[in-house]
């Protein structure tokens, strides 16, 4: 979800569409998310009296090829803005747009999600001060991993144009249909390689793979047209990988070795990924008032949705002050009116906005 234009004579439309459907969906996983009976760790959890939460397959349905999609998304649109720009421009842009707010941002606003993430923490009255600021700060990092992540993959990538000059990319204009189902089998090798012990999102091998191979593979015009060409295979096969998934592993936690190192969970988000790319090529490849609308704010509901959730959550969930329904529902509706009230609020007030938003000075909202 780079929020930075797309420089190109012909825009690809169906990439911002990507994005910001793809965030609406993380916000609707997010109030799942935090409700959750799967006893996963962090969230409140669950707050019905249900003795199973069949809606919690919503979670497995979308976990493993969400942000890997995204990722890959990143990785296109970089190449159609180096296209237009330079490497110096690039790190430039991207530093600002989405190191900024990963970093300044945690000092300048983000401690806030941070308190609500380790409330129960932070509430020890033997835990020195100093303390309780750095976990806000690291526990505010929330959903900001993906723009930390994002910008090594930037950097890195400007290193490898240097020694690569050009050379690989054009090769791999000739993807065919078996050489990207074979891909796959790459992408389940990054999956365990470079997996961060504590903080389960860092998969860093997983995420490089989506980011390069956007960039390498799925930046060419003809990859696109074999992706929508074979689009009804590669939706079948998801499809049949998602029910798979979901069978085998509802009611663990999805999020977390060894479920997400498995074989499965990799297929199952290469494949879902490469089958939206093409589905979105083929069938999305168009702009109007609503969709320009969502695009321009997808990054600050991404950036500001999940503080209007755990606001809720801290208030009305922990408490169940209300019916577990109308919590799910307040909690919905709130991400998406907190998220775009707050980027309209952020994105006007000089520094904040550089530092929250990674919006510069010359840059209007």
């Amino acid at each position: 979800m780079n929020s930075t234009s797309i420089t190109t004579n012909t825009r690809k439309h169906y990439l911002d569409n990507i994005r910001w459907i793809t965030v609406v969906i993380v916000v609707f996983y997010h109030v799942i998310y935090m409700y959750n009976a799967e006893g996963i760790l962090g969230v409140v959890g669950k707050i019905t009296d249900l003795d199973v939460q069949y809606y919690d397959v919503f979670q497995y349905i979308v976990y493993p090829w969400f942000m890997f999609l995204l990722f890959m998304v990143s990785g296109i649109s970089a190449k159609l803005y180096l296209d237009n720009h330079t490497d110096k421009e690039f790190v430039k842009t991207r530093t600002t747009r989405i190191l900024v707010p990963s970093t300044v941002g945690l000092f300048a606003f983000q401690f806030i999600q941070g308190y609500f993430n380790s409330y129960n923490a932070v509430q020890d009255p033997t835990m020195p001060v100093v303390a309780k600021v750095f976990v806000c700060l690291a526990a505010g990092i929330g959903v900001l991993w993906y723009l930390q992540l994002l910008w090594i993959y930037c950097i890195l990538l400007v290193l490898v144009r240097k020694i690569e000059k050009d050379r690989f990319r054009p090769v791999c204009r000739r993807v065919n249909l078996p050489i990207l189902i074979v891909l796959s089998v790459v992408a389940y090798g990054a999956g365990l390689i470079l997996n961060t012990p504590i903080v389960a999102v860092y998969r860093i091998g997983f995420y490089m793979f989506a980011f390069f191979m956007g960039y390498f593979v799925l930046s060419h015009d003809e990859v696109i047209e074999v992706l929508k060409k074979w689009f009804p295979l590669f939706a079948g096969v998801s499809i049949i990988l998602c029910v798979a998934f979901c069978y085998v592993n509802f009611g663990g936690n999805y999020a977390d070795a060894p479920t997400n190192r498995t074989p499965l969970f990799a297929f199952f988000g290469y494949f879902a990924s490469l089958a939206i790319i093409g589905g979105m090529a083929k069938y999305a490849n168009f702009s109007n008032g609503f969709t320009k609308w969502m695009s321009k704010r997808s990054f600050g509901l991404y950036v500001f949705h999940y503080l209007g959730i755990s606001i809720v959550a801290h208030y009305l969930g922990r408490t169940r002050a209300l019916p577990a329904p109308a919590i799910y529902l307040i909690s919905l509706v709130f991400a998406f009116v907190f998220g775009y009230v707050m980027n309209a609020i952020i994105s006007r007030i000089p520094f904040f906005r550089w530092a929250v938003l990674g919006i510069s000075k010359k840059r209007s909202q």
